[in-house]
């Protein structure tokens, strides 16, 4: 028994007791001290109920005569055992003693065995649950997860191949990157190398169980590449054929070969190859240059027409009603007077004047000319992005801008659409049939054929489905169209946003603009958003 301030702690049948005597002085009694007098008292084990120790405190300082108080009733620690319906992990809730035994940690052990765990026990953690002053929840167990295998994946061994495939952002927008110096490999040279995919890594559930995991799905190389074989002696190494440019294609590589000449002209004829073109100097005008890959030019483009199923570069212009189309980007110092259409960026050094751009993706005038570039008179149209750091012209004609429409996309698009319907049209004829041919009996040996065929139909079917929500997701993007304006727009500019037409007559400075419900707004660097007129 311990007296202190007017408190005298006894345990009466299996019950705390506390009897308050009310002193001359009070001392100041708080949760903390509270603790202290337990502990002094040799009850340290038992633990009070939030409820009972404020009573307590409340009483200590109100009472003006002698009273008893229970404050806490003894029992022994115990806990419950608590499995994941996984089976992977296995936590303890831990209530601890009250005046009463502690818990073993042979307890839990035992628990846990009798429970049929026996893999992944944590000795530190069933122990760390036994020391505990209060209610908690432990997790004292963990099965291993199973490492599902990675899919095969192909590694290039050239360092400065040429990737066609559009890379991305999340924002919609094509990371455009300039063509550079003509990547070369020798015929015989190590291309690709196939990474087979691994089964992963088996795991175990608490009781012990094998979880199996799911092995890397497999993928060859393509078929159909050019310029390109598979090692007789190693079939997951791609060689060149011959010398040339690689290029990247999906599960393979492809080699273009190369043709250099000094310059396109009467003398040398139009070009048509099947490969890249490389022309040191200009392509005069009148002249044709064709080629399956990448085409470019050291010097000026006059009055030519170029056609490229890769990216077009030209170190000079293009010029005097030139026409220039590239299945990808397109990139020149300046344009003027010109037709440049590419499927994805079209990126202009200096200026753009008095010229078609059409881009599926994004055009951008004034890369190396923050300052002076200027995108003026003619049109422009692209589906994301349109950037100049100067607008218009104040002595030129009216500039077009058109954004938030891909045609081509948006035909994909609809053309997907009906060939979904037509296949889905087909599942169902094929459904029935199968329902049909259940119910009256399968007389003509047809029913197995008719349910092979369903099974196709609804694959295929389902194989397109991705396709069209990923078409689905780049349409969507076509909402955060925008212009950008680094310095200043002037003169007269047209900007038709989807459906959405704003004739600009008035100056703005730096800012952009978009579209917002159904108008078209400008905000300025400061974030400023107000209407576009």
């Amino acid at each position: 028994m311990n007296e202190f301030s007017g408190l005298t702690f006894s345990v009466t049948d299996d019950r705390l007791v506390v009897s308050i005597c009310p002193p001359n002085v009070r001392p100041d009694l708080d949760l903390d001290s509270l603790r202290v007098l337990l502990t002094e008292a040799g009850l340290g084990n038992w633990r009070l109920a939030k409820e009972a120790a404020q009573n307590l405190l409340e009483c200590y300082g109100a009472s003006t005569s002698e009273m008893e108080l229970t404050i806490a009733e003894r029992c022994d620690a115990s806990f419950t055992l608590e499995i994941a319906p996984d089976a992977m992990q296995v936590w303890a809730n831990v209530v601890p003693a009250c005046g009463g035994e502690d818990l073993d940690p042979d307890e839990i052990n035992l628990a846990l065995i009798d429970a049929g765990v026996t893999f992944g026990i944590d000795s530190s953690a069933v122990s760390a649950a036994c020391a505990l002053d209060f209610a908690e929840r432990m997790l004292v167990a963990a099965g291993q997860p199973a490492e599902d295998g990675i899919n095969a994946h192909f590694e290039m061994l050239v360092a400065d191949t040429r990737d066609r495939r559009p890379q991305v952002s999340e924002g919609g927008l094509i990371d455009f990157r300039e063509l550079g110096a003509i990547p070369m490999v020798a015929a015989e040279q190590p291309l690709m190398r196939r990474i087979p995919p691994t089964t992963g890594t088996a795991g175990r559930n608490v009781r012990g169980e094998i979880i199996e995991p799911v092995p890397g799905q497999d993928a060859l190389f393509d078929e159909g590449l050019i310029g390109a074989y598979i090692d007789k002696e190693d079939a997951s190494l791609l060689r060149a054929v011959f010398s040339g440019q690689p290029v990247r294609v999906g599960h393979g590589a492809n080699v273009e070969q190369v043709l250099t000449i000094r310059q396109v002209n009467m003398a040398s004829g139009n070009i048509g190859f099947d490969g890249t073109v490389n022309i040191e100097g200009d392509v005069s005008p009148g002249m044709k240059v064709r080629a399956s890959g990448d085409i470019v030019v050291g010097e000026v483009v006059d009055g030519a027409e170029l056609d490229a199923g890769g990216d077009i570069r030209v170190a000079g212009g293009i010029i005097a009603q030139a026409r220039v189309r590239a299945g990808g980007s397109v990139s020149a110092r300046f344009v003027e007077s010109a037709h440049v259409f590419s499927g994805t960026t079209i990126a202009i050094d200096d200026t753009a004047l008095q010229s078609e751009l059409q881009a599926n993706n994004q055009i951008i005038v004034g890369i190396k000319s923050t300052q002076r570039g200027r995108l003026a008179g003619g049109s422009a149209k692209a589906m994301m992005l349109i950037k100049t750091p100067i607008l218009g012209s104040p002595t030129g004609g009216v500039t077009n801008l058109v954004l938030g429409v891909n045609p081509a996309l948006d035909a994909q698009y609809q053309d997907l659409l009906k060939v979904i319907e037509k296949q889905r049209e087909e599942e169902n004829k094929l459904e029935m049939l199968v329902k049909h041919m259940t119910k009256i009996g399968d007389k003509s040996g047809m029913l197995e054929r008719a349910k092979a065929s369903w099974e196709q139909a609804i694959k295929a079917w389902a194989k397109l489905l991705p396709q069209r929500d990923e078409l689905e997701r780049q349409l969507a993007l076509i909402a955060g169209a925008r212009v950008e304006v680094g310095m200043s727009m002037a003169g007269a500019v047209d900007m038709l946003f989807g459906k959405k037409v704003s004739r600009l007559r008035k100056t703005y400075e730096t800012g952009s603009f978009s579209i917002e419900g159904d108008h078209v707004v400008f905000t300025d660097k400061e974030g400023n958003v107000s209407p576009a007129a």
